[in-house]
This record gives structure tokens, sequence and C-alpha cells, in this order.
């Protein structure tokens, strides 16, 4: 097929570009065949790239099947300066502790109230993704468990939204991810806010909290059968070494396994009595590779991607404090994009410099679809 070389100066949206580009880098920063969005004039100017080769014409079959394997990321959007999703958020803890002291004293689950926390939450998590990257940083030791509990519903329902559940299913799943816990309710609270690691004996009482969660939400007739059992095997792992039963691989429900990575997430990211929080990021390699066999592959490629699917121009803080924006997705190291420095206007690789990372995503401003 033909191609001509024209300046980027020149470049027209929907033009095709007609080879892998390179700079200095160990993969293509844009690919063969993809077609021209505003972003990619974007990685032109950051990279000073004068010339590009494009295709004179090209079938418009291919382009959209070329954009479907690329699944470019989307423009970064202006975010509303009234959005509360803060408030709303600190309004949810407030009333769940409520709730929790309730069922501390053997009340039940009003599933009104719990509604009425997460809908509001869930309706903005799932318009803008962004608000999952904040929320380890509203959590802290002390309160840890109500915070727990509201961002497990939310990460849930974010992962089934990315793997395609209908509406009623990611409702039904935000609110057995923020249940999943409410059976803590019944551990003992000397052992619930120990601020030390917990014994063995202790950690035998808090194995026993799946099995309460269930019975706390077990009359609940809204709640459907399957999310019961989810709630109930939201500690199982596939390679059986999880509790309470130990259940392997074919006897695990799919949406435990979606509250199960969401748990997972946030426990670590987040701060606790007994551990500092660590980077999304990390977290998720961790997750893809330390706990390889332990989760449903799809659940964890769902969380990924919407974690490393960030708009070029992202701001960024990695691990060694210094400021940058995101250049490019190395789609085979999607953790660890190429990055420039706000100080230095260093281009830094991060998928072959692996002394530091991705420690925060500054996500004011900026809304995530």
């Amino acid at each position: 097929m033909e191609a001509i070389l024209i300046r980027v100066e020149e470049l027209q949206l929907g033009k095709v570009i007609a080879e892998d580009i390179f700079a200095n880098t160990q993969y293509p920063i844009i690919y063969k065949n993809t077609k021209v969005k505003p972003e990619h004039l974007r990685v032109f100017d950051l990279f000073n790239l004068k010339t590009v080769l494009v295709h004179n014409e090209i079938e418009v079959e291919e382009i959209e099947l070329n954009e479907e394997k690329l699944d470019i990321p989307p423009v970064a959007i202006p975010l509303q300066q009234f959005t509360s999703f803060e408030k709303y958020y600190l309004d949810g803890i407030a009333q769940l502790k409520k709730e929790f002291s309730n069922w501390e004293a053997g009340g039940r689950v009003d599933l009104t109230k719990v509604r009425n926390i997460m809908l509001p939450l869930m309706d903005m998590v799932l318009e803008d993704r962004s608000y999952i990257f904040d929320l380890n940083s509203y959590s802290n030791a002390k309160d840890y468990l109500y915070h727990h509990c509201i961002a497990t519903g939310l990460i849930a329902a974010v992962i089934a939204k990315k793997m395609g559940y209908e509406r009623g299913d990611t409702i039904q799943l935000a609110i057995a991810g923020m249940l999943a816990d409410s059976g803590m309710s019944r551990i003992p609270s000397r052992i619930r806010d120990k601020k030390s690691v917990l014994t063995e004996s202790e950690f035998g009482e808090v194995r026993k909290h799946p099995y309460y969660s269930y019975l706390l939400i077990k009359n609940v007739t809204a709640i459907k059968d399957i999310m019961k059992v989810a709630v109930y095997q939201h500690h199982e792992r596939l390679d059986g070494s999880g509790y309470p039963k130990g259940d392997r691989i074919g006897s695990i429900s799919i949406f435990a396994q979606i509250i199960a990575v969401a748990d997972v997430f946030h426990a670590m990211t987040s701060e606790r009595m007994y551990r500092s929080k660590q980077s999304l990021f990390k977290v998720i390699e961790m997750i893809k590779e330390e706990e390889f066999g332990k989760f449903d592959i799809k659940v964890v490629q769902a969380l990924m991607n919407i974690v490393v699917d960030l708009p070029i121009g992202t701001k960024i803080e990695l691990s060694n404090l210094e400021l940058g924006e995101v250049m490019f997705i190395n789609k085979y190291s999607p953790t660890r994009p190429l990055v420039k420095l706000t100080r230095t206007g260093e281009i830094v690789d991060l998928s072959s410099n692996r002394s530091f990372y991705i420690s925060r995503v500054i996500t004011q401003g900026y809304k995530l679809n």
C-alpha cells in the first residue's frame, strides 16, 4: 500500500500511520496502522517528531480492526469543579459506622440504608474511574475497616462494568462487596482493632468472618443467592489456599473472585495498623505475579486495565518523589509506562528502569471514563 512522508504540523486527524514509530524505546510509541487522534498529536509533540509516514489510503474496516486491537487510552477531560465525591464518600463512612454498631449489637442488615450509602458512590465511580485512585488517600488505619467495606464494593463494581456485566449484577456486586466484611462486626474488638500482627489463634477467629457475613445477609431476599455465596467465598483462592473451606478452582464463583480481587487490591493499597500502604501499580504487579494462580486471570486483567489505562499527559508521582507525566503506555509492561519528569524533562522508561515505579496518579482536573 502506498505511503507518504508528511510533516507533523500538516498531519490531519484520521490519517493512518504506515510504520511502527520508535523514539529510543524498546517498543513503538505508536503502532503501524493506527488512525491519528488528538492524543497522538500530543505524543508527536512530546517526542519532538517532525515527520511521520502515513498511508495514502486505507480501508475503513482495516482501521477499525486496528483500533480494537490497540485499545488506545481516552483523552483526559477536565473534571467539573462541583463534583463532591469525597463528601458523599465520607458521609457514607459515617453512616456505615452507625450500621456496623447495629450489627455488633446483633441487629440485622438494613438493605435500604446500605443501598443509600453505596449506590450514589457507585454511580460516580462508574462515570469516572479516577475516583478509584483516591480511595486509599481517604482511608486511615483507625477507621480502615469501614473504608475497606465501601471501597471493596466500589472497586468490585468498576471491575464488573469492565468485564461487561449488566447494571443489575453490577449493583448486586457493589452491595455484596460492601457487605463481604460485615461479619467482622461479630469478631471481638480486641482482635479486630489490634495494632500488631495477629496470633495464629486470633487469625483463626478472623477467618470466621465470611461465615458471619453470610449469616447477616442470608435472609435478605433482595440480595441474589449467588451473591450471598460470593460473600461467603470471597477469601477462597483458586489454588485451595483460601478460607473458610479451602475451595479450589471450579468451586468458586466468578463473583466471589471479583470481590476477592477488589478486597485484596484495596487492602494492599491502604494504610493499616501494622502495615503501610503501597502503590496501586506495585500492588497490581504483585497480584499478577506473586499471587499468580490464586485469582481468575480475567478479573485481574480487568483490574489492571482499569488502573493502567491512563490518558497521555496524566500527571503522576514516582516512588522517588519525582513528578512527571505519562507519555506512552507499553502494552507489554502496562504498569510501567514511559514518563517525562517535570523537573528535568528527562524521559524515563519504567519498564527498563525498575528501581522505582508510579506511587500515585494525580487525578485533580481529570476525568477517566
